[in-house]
């Protein structure tokens, strides 16, 4: 994945689900996903279900070690006046464009579910909390990324739903996608899961559209 980001000059994200430890596990040491993450140079990268716990001390030691901003905009703690855990977004300068990326993932416990009593977290519809960042991004990045560990079919709707995203980098449901999905002008891309294929697109300031393969991981 280094290799590939230094040839193509290019930003590396992650749509979630990269450690080992299950969705109610509790990591006792590190998880040598984020070292090498890090060493590959990754960017930003969301939540997926798998970095995920109700409890505060467990989530934060899944999250431990982890080096590239995590994001998250339909997370947030159900204590009254609490900041969120993670932002929802960010704005990086790369080659002198501006790159907006926003995050969200599968709700794991929502205000309807009994077992919101036990988690110190609850999770807001993915869908909405996008579309309201992209909308508020927008005027301000040249390109605006969704990292999104939803779904594919979800990712559809978001596209559908939300066309000032440019690009949907998503997860969750291991979908293969060898190109982009084009839904409207928004780009749906996903590349599988347990570490088969890398994803490599390309996007061009005034071309419109976006470019791109599944480069296989030996």
């Amino acid at each position: 994945m280094r290799t590939l980001r230094e040839q193509e000059g290019a930003l590396l994200l992650d749509s979630g689900d990269c450690i080992k430890a299950g969705n109610l596990a509790i990591p006792v040491r590190e998880d040598p996903a984020w070292g090498r993450l890090h060493a590959a140079g990754c960017s930003a990268g969301v939540l997926g279900n798998r970095e995920t716990h109700p409890l505060a001390s467990a989530f934060e030691a899944k999250l431990r070690g982890a080096r590239h901003p995590l994001l998250c905009a339909n997370l947030r703690a159900k204590g009254a006046g609490e900041p969120p855990p993670l932002p929802g977004s960010l704005v990086l300068q790369h080659k002198g464009v501006r790159v907006g990326i926003l995050g969200v993932m599968v709700p794991m416990v929502t205000e309807r579910m009994a077992s919101k009593a036990a988690s110190h977290y609850l999770w807001d519809p993915p869908l909405p909390r996008a579309a309201a960042i992209a909308r508020a991004l927008r005027p301000d990045v040249d390109v605006l990324i969704a990292l999104t560990h939803i779904g594919h079919r979800q990712d559809l709707e978001l596209a559908a739903a939300c066309p000032e995203i440019d690009v949907i980098l998503g997860g969750h449901s291991h979908t293969v996608l060898e190109q982009p999905v084009l839904v409207g002008k928004t780009a749906v891309c996903q590349g599988g899961s347990h570490a088969r294929f890398v994803g490599v697109y390309s996007w061009e300031s005034g071309r419109g559209g976006v470019e791109g393969r599944l480069v296989p991981l030996d």
